[in-house]
C-alpha cells in the first residue's frame, strides 16, 4: 500500500493522534475510510463504462461486416437475373424456327 510498511504507519498514525487528538481520531478515520471506498466504487464505474464502450466497438465493426457481406451478396447476380445469355436464347430459338420452317439460314 503506498510502499508504506508497518513502523511509517505506526509513525503517522502517533502524530494523528498528538495533533487531532483522541476523541476526534475516529471520526476522522470513519470519514477517510468512507471517501476511500466512494473513490473505489467510482474508480470500478468508470472502468465498466470503458469495458462497455470496448463492447459496442465490437458490436459495430459487427454490423459493418454483415452489412459488407449481404451488401456483396445482393450486388452479385443470382440465377432469376438474366444476364447477356438472354440475347444467345433468343438467337437460339430463332434458329430453331428457322430450321423447323425449312430455313436453313444462320446469323
Amino acid at each position: 500500500m503506498f510502499g508504506i510498511g508497518m513502523p511509517e504507519l505506526i509513525i503517522i498514525l502517533v502524530i494523528a493522534l498528538v495533533i487531532i487528538g483522541p476523541k476526534k481520531l475516529p471520526s476522522l478515520a470513519r470519514g477517510l475510510g468512507k471517501g476511500m471506498a466512494e473513490f473505489r466504487k467510482a474508480t470500478n464505474e468508470i472502468k465498466e463504462n470503458l469495458d462497455l464502450n470496448d463492447i459496442s466497438d465490437e458490436i459495430k465493426g459487427m454490423e459493418e461486416e454483415l452489412a459488407d457481406s449481404v451488401s456483396g451478396i445482393i450486388d452479385t447476380p443470382g440465377p432469376d437475373v438474366e444476364t447477356d445469355n438472354s440475347v444467345s436464347t433468343q438467337r437460339d430459338k430463332e434458329d430453331e424456327k428457322s430450321t423447323e420452317n425449312g430455313n436453313d439460314e444462320r446469323r
